[in-house]
C-alpha cells in the first residue's frame, strides 16, 4: 500500500522490493493493523472531551456503482476488506440500514485479536455494537446478529413503531433505541441517540438510502470512500440516494492510499454545524 496524499518525504518508504514475501503486485508492502489504525484514527478529544463523530465507509466503481448484483463484495478487494475491518475495530458502533442487513447477510462484529490492546486502551469493549436503523422492524431475529453478538445489537426506530415488533426485538436480546417521533427514524437524531449511550466513534456502512438520509440531515462528518478500478454500467445504486440537499455539501480530501489500482480516500466536511 502507498500513501499518495498528503505527500511527505516518507511517502515512498511504504514500498518494498517486488517479489519480497508479503508484497502484493507492484511491490507495495501490505500495511499492518497498527499502521492502518493510525491512518484512520478518529479525531482526538477536544477541551470538552470526545465529541460524536460519524464516518461512512463505502465503495464505488469508476462509473459510480455502489453494488453489483445487489452486493458490494464483487467490487471490493482484499485491501478494502482490511480497511473495512480496521474501521470497525476503531468504532464504538456500526450503523446500518435494515435493507442492507437483509441483502448483505450481516453478522455481529467480531473481536479482532490484533486490535484488542488498542480497544482496551481506548476504553472500548471487545467489538463494536451493530445498530440497525428500521421503521418496520421487519427483521429476522433468528440471525446471529441478534442471537449471538458479543455486545447486544441495537435497533434504532421511531416512537410510533409497532409495539409488538419492538417487544419481539427486545425478547430476542436487542436493545431498542428511539430516534424519532414518528414510525421511523429521524436521521438527525441518530448521532445524538447513540451518543447518549456513550457511543461517540460512529461508523455507518450504508446502505445508500441510509447514507443519503444522513447526508441530507447534515449528520455525516467523514466519508471513507474506496474507488474500485472497475466499470459495471447498468443501473446500480450510487453510494448515497434518497433526498437531495439544497446545496451540495463540500468535503475536503484528508488522505489517499493506493493498492493494486484501488484508491482509499478520506474526506471530511469543511464546517461542522453544532448538534442539538
Amino acid at each position: 500500500m502507498r500513501r499518495l496524499f498528503p505527500v511527505t518525504d516518507v511517502t515512498d518508504e511504504t514500498a518494498a522490493p517486488a517479489g519480497q514475501a508479503g508484497a502484493p503486485r507492484g511491490g507495495a508492502r501490505e500495511w499492518g493493523p497498527a499502521e492502518l489504525a493510525a491512518a484512520y484514527a478518529y479525531p482526538e478529544p477536544g477541551p470538552r472531551g470526545r465529541e460524536p463523530w460519524l464516518r461512512a465507509n463505502m465503495v464505488s466503481t469508476l462509473d459510480g456503482a455502489a453494488q453489483h448484483d445487489g452486493r458490494s463484495q464483487p467490487i471490493s478487494c482484499a485491501a478494502d476488506m482490511r480497511i473495512f475491518g480496521t474501521l470497525r475495530a476503531l468504532a464504538d458502533v456500526v450503523v446500518v440500514g435494515a435493507e442492507t442487513v437483509r441483502q448483505e447477510g450481516y453478522r455481529p462484529a467480531r473481536a479482532r485479536a490484533e486490535f484488542a490492546a488498542l480497544r482496551e486502551a481506548a476504553g472500548q469493549g471487545p467489538a463494536p455494537a451493530i445498530a440497525v436503523v428500521t421503521a418496520s422492524l421487519d427483521l429476522d431475529l433468528s440471525l446471529p446478529l441478534f442471537t449471538s453478538p458479543l455486545v447486544p445489537t441495537l435497533v434504532l426506530t421511531g416512537a410510533g413503531a409497532d409495539p409488538e415488533r419492538v417487544a419481539a426485538a427486545e425478547r430476542a436480546g436487542a436493545r431498542v433505541v428511539t430516534a424519532g417521533e414518528g414510525v421511523g427514524v429521524d436521521p438527525a437524531r441518530v448521532v445524538p441517540a447513540l451518543a447518549d449511550l456513550g457511543h461517540t466513534r460512529l461508523l455507518t456502512e450504508g446502505g445508500p438510502r441510509l447514507l443519503g438520509q444522513l447526508v441530507a440531515a447534515g449528520a455525516l462528518d467523514e466519508l471513507c470512500l474506496t474507488v474500485s478500478p472497475m466499470l459495471t454500467a447498468g443501473d446500480a445504486q450510487r453510494i448515497a440516494g434518497g433526498p437531495s440537499v439544497t446545496l451540495p455539501r463540500r468535503f475536503t480530501l484528508r488522505s489517499m492510499l493506493e493498492e493494486d489500482g484501488f484508491l482509499f480516500t478520506r474526506y471530511r466536511r469543511e464546517r461542522r454545524s453544532p448538534r442539538s
